[in-house]
């Protein structure tokens, strides 16, 4: 399958884009710095935020898996308002994928979201809800954006919600449910992008919203 990686420079993007190698997928990884090392893997250097560069990109692949994020410390993100990326960058770019996949005749859309959003706000623990709440405000309002414009497209698409993420290594697959329950409140990226891969050629999940955790 030929799959484009979009946020694929670092965290669960960088992550996926090895997992898919692996597997013997065709993965294009698009960055603003797609520097890379990974075998087989064509990088594309290029902003999400521009919909010519995004639409050259998708054109020809089978899949898009959406992994953006912003990078810098969320605390001061909050306190100053600015940060390395635009803070609309998830739902911003998510558009432009939409409106490129649409154009193109790409299905087979993936996006990397976050538990906590829409009704799982209300099983996360006491403390999780805090962090939402004073530290990451604006990017939870991005992925809430986000996921709104990825529900209202026509395309075949699965959003990932996993718990907080860590970048310890994990050989046990994550756990990944549909009803919006986890066992646990943390997951490896590697883990994530295990399952996002499976995610690819699991028709049942198309449509649905995954909750994934240790």
């Amino acid at each position: 399958m030929r799959v484009l990686v979009v946020g694929a420079s670092r965290g669960t993007g960088a992550e996926l884009v090895s997992e898919l190698a692996q597997r013997g997928h065709v993965v294009t990884a698009f960055a603003r710095s797609a520097d890379g090392d990974v075998d087989g893997v064509s990088y594309v250097a290029g902003d999400v935020l521009d919909a010519d560069a995004v639409t050259k990109a998708v054109a020809g692949q089978d899949a898009v898996v959406v992994t953006l994020g912003i990078p810098d410390n969320p605390f001061r993100v909050r306190l100053t308002r600015r940060a390395s990326s635009r803070l609309d960058v998830r739902s911003a770019g998510t558009a432009n994928v939409v409106r490129a996949m649409t154009e193109t005749g790409v299905r087979r859309l993936l996006v990397q979201s976050t538990y906590g959003i829409g009704d799982t706000y209300r099983r996360m623990p006491l403390a999780l809800k805090a962090f939402f709440s004073l530290a990451i405000r604006p990017q939870v309002t991005d992925h809430e954006v986000q996921e709104a414009t990825v529900r209202a497209s026509d395309l075949d698409w699965t959003i990932i919600r996993p718990v907080v993420l860590h970048d310890e290594e994990r050989p046990v697959p994550a756990t990944v449910r549909t009803d919006d329950t986890v066992p646990a409140w943390k997951v490896s990226r590697r883990q994530v992008a295990r399952a996002m891969a499976d995610a690819l050629s699991r028709e049942e999940w198309v449509g649905r919203t995954l909750s994934v955790s240790e």
